[in-house]
């Protein structure tokens, strides 16, 4: 692989994340990770999933059955934000092990998964939309494209987890998420909203160290 091939899809990445107007646009991506992260921890930890909204102001709701306090809804509101620097950390290992083919084949699998569950029009064209460019990546590029795109995916998954975090602060400064992931922990268990955003903060900006690391030597 050549030196552009292996910087370009890092730099692509920083772009969608880092420019405000391209952001209002590819943080959706991050959102479906943000929402299948909150869903498959309330399937794992026996809630019951009911379903999934994908808005177009880029926000998302998670609809799960059960005890409303407890480990179990703690989990699955903590996983939200973390998921997607998660799903980075492990992309980036499967791609330096050159497993780029699985690793879009799961990633095609989990959206088909969570298309079960979306329950309104926007978020039905937003994962469809996402499969669909994984698919036609995975069956038809060259591996050399494959293997480039891949690094992008995953690359942006570790820089777009971070972000949203700040995001998330600085609404909450301003009263405009009473009702968020980091408030919502801190009525179940009495630890500060401010508490847990510093806990999202720790596990994103860590992966992005990790997958960095293990990335960088490619």
């Amino acid at each position: 692989m050549s030196t552009f091939a292996k910087w370009a899809p890092a730099v692509l990445a920083l772009v969608l994340v880092a420019g405000p107007g391209v952001w209002r646009w590819s943080r959706h991506t991050i959102t479906i990770a943000h929402e299948a992260g909150h869903a498959l921890v309330a399937v794992l930890t026996g809630r019951r999933l009911e379903g999934i909204k994908l808005n177009s102001d880029t926000s998302g709701v998670t609809v799960s059955r059960g005890r409303p306090t407890g480990v179990a809804v703690v989990l699955m509101y903590f996983a939200g934000y973390v998921t997607p620097s998660l799903l980075g950390l492990g992309a980036a290992a499967l791609v330096t092990a050159e497993q780029v083919r699985p690793l879009l084949w799961a990633t095609v699998a989990l959206l088909a998964a969570m298309l079960v569950m979306i329950r309104n029009a926007f978020g039905v064209l937003s994962v469809v939309l996402t499969g669909a460019v994984m698919f036609v990546v995975s069956w038809y590029a060259t591996p050399e494209w494959q293997a480039a795109f891949a690094l992008f995916v995953t690359w942006f998954l570790l820089l777009g987890g971070v972000r949203p975090v700040g995001e998330l602060q600085s609404r909450r400064a301003r009263g405009r998420a009473p009702r968020s992931d980091a408030d919502q922990l801190a009525r179940i268990t009495g630890v500060p909203g401010l508490v847990w955003v510093l806990l999202f903060a720790a596990v994103t900006i860590g992966a992005l160290v990790l997958g960095g690391r293990v990335l960088l030597p490619l």
